[in-house]
Order: structure tokens, then sequence, then C-alpha cells
């Protein structure tokens, strides 16, 4: 009877009810289950299946400005339920960010145009450039869309409700919410809460040494000045090595510069796309 043409795609819960209004009772709705259970039949019964969301596609940097990510994230302000909204914009090479700014309101149109001046700001040129975001509004607006399309850049999109598809926006906004000098109070105005991201990204850019880059600024990796830093650090360790050889029990500290950074890896298998490719 489940499989019947006009019962192949109704749960038992559904089938037992319309029989009876046919004034045919057959079973339970639980020993319906226990017979499509004992064949195998208790998986899902509609013809439309839930929606598969692929992870995206792998990409790798090999320098700054080839990836970036941005999200956005509530700032409190001093009247209850209302929040500012900070736009930010990080290269996953560098970590640098690269563009910031704060809005009453969360729309494309802020989106676009921040991204734009970023975008101007750094001198991209060609279309190496890829944009990797969540898949909110502002991200998928159709204004945000053809500034993309009209630059030439590569959007990139987390699945669905996963935060750890869009990682260095995510880590990005913790170090910024978790940080001692962070407001414990909420801000009273737009400008306020600009002014001490102005500050923030000052500090994060130029003065905090970032664990993932081996300890140097992301301003210093985003101008290429990492590898000279780091080689002063390993000749540094080299010299103190030989001049005191049983202080060290193997190799130097690595200080070798991080190559490449990855977005979204996923296992081995996977081929990652070149950016002329996204």
């Amino acid at each position: 009877m489940c499989n019947q043409p006009e019962y192949e795609y109704m749960t038992p819960h559904q089938i037992v009810p319309d029989l009876a209004d046919k004034e045919i009772y057959i079973a339970s709705e639980s020993s319906f289950y226990r017979v499509l259970r004992e064949a195998g039949q208790l998986a899902r019964r509609g013809k439309a299946k839930a929606p598969a969301h692929q992870k995206p596609e792998p990409v790798v940097a090999t320098g700054p400005n080839q990836v970036w990510s941005w999200d956005i994230t509530y700032l409190r302000s001093t009247i209850l339920g209302i929040f500012f909204y900070l736009y930010m914009i990080v290269d996953i090479y560098s970590r640098k960010i690269v563009g910031w700014d704060v809005f009453e309101t969360e729309d494309s149109e802020h989106a676009s145009s921040l991204f734009h001046k970023t975008y101007l700001r750094e001198g991209i040129t060609g279309d190496d450039l890829v944009l990797h975001s969540d898949n909110g509004g502002p991200m998928k607006g159709a204004t945000m869309l053809a500034t993309l399309q009209k630059l030439g850049v590569a959007p990139s999109f987390s699945r669905p409700g996963v935060s750890n598809d869009n990682p260095y926006s995510e880590a990005l906004f913790k170090t910024l919410k978790y940080q001692p000098v962070y407001p414990q109070g909420p801000f009273d105005s737009v400008e306020e809460a600009r002014q001490w991201v102005a500050d923030f990204t000052q500090w994060y850019n130029e003065i905090h040494r970032h664990s993932e880059i081996k300890f140097v600024t992301p301003g210093q990796r985003h101008r290429g000045e990492d590898a000279e830093l780091l080689e002063q650090r390993r000749q540094l360790y080299e010299q103190m090595k030989k001049a005191s050889p049983a202080r060290w029990a193997g190799d130097v500290r690595n200080w070798q510069p991080v190559e490449e950074v990855k977005l979204n890896p996923g296992k081995a298998k996977h081929t990652q796309i070149s950016l002329k490719a996204a």
C-alpha cells in the first residue's frame, strides 16, 4: 500500500488517515513504520530532496590582494535593540584589514561602496582577486554582485549556516571583540564606533604580531617586509646557537615565511582552483 502511486511519497502519518477517509483500515501508523523499516524504506519518502550545499572550492593565496574575506558584525548602541554594523574586509594572505566602515544598516549598497573604495585604494588590477563571504543579504545583493562583476572579481560563498567556511573573518571579529580595550559599554554614535575601529585597525595592522604569519604584523607582510625580518631572526638565532651550542637541543626555530594561505582547503583529493579560473 505504501508503494502505490498515490502513497509512494507520503509518510504513514499521512497514509493511515487518508485510508480511513476511504473507510479502509489496514494497520496503525506504528505498524506501517515497522513494515517500512523491515523493507528498508524508511528513507525520506518525499520526491523533493533537501538541497545539497557543496563546500566551496579551495583557493590558495600566495601573495597579498589575491583573496579577500569579508563579513559584518554587530556593535551595540546606547538604544536598546538598535545596533551599528561593522563591515570589514581582510586579506587572508597578510591578515591585513584592507577595508572597513561602520553603518547604521545592513545593505548591499554599503557593501558595494566599501568594496569599490578598498579595491581602488589597494590598486587592484586584472581579474586575480577572489572575494569570500557568507550568504547574507548584503553579500549576495544585486548591487554588490554587479560591482564584483564589473571589476572582474570572483565571488566565493560559504555554505549556509556553516561558520567555519569563513574562518578568517570570524577570527578577526573574535580578536576585535576580545581585546582588553574593547568598550565595555555600547557606542553612543556611528562616529564614536568608527573612531574606535580606526584605532583598532591601526593597532591590528601595524602593532599586533600575528601568530599565523610567524609573528610579524599584517602590515609588514602585506608590504612584503616579512621575508627580510624573518631572515634577520633566523640569522640571530643561528648566531646565538653558535655562541652557546649547549643551550640548543636541535635546530633553531623555524622562521621561514608562510608561503601560501588556503581558504577552504578540504581534503587532499580536491583540486585547488586557480585564481584565474575563479
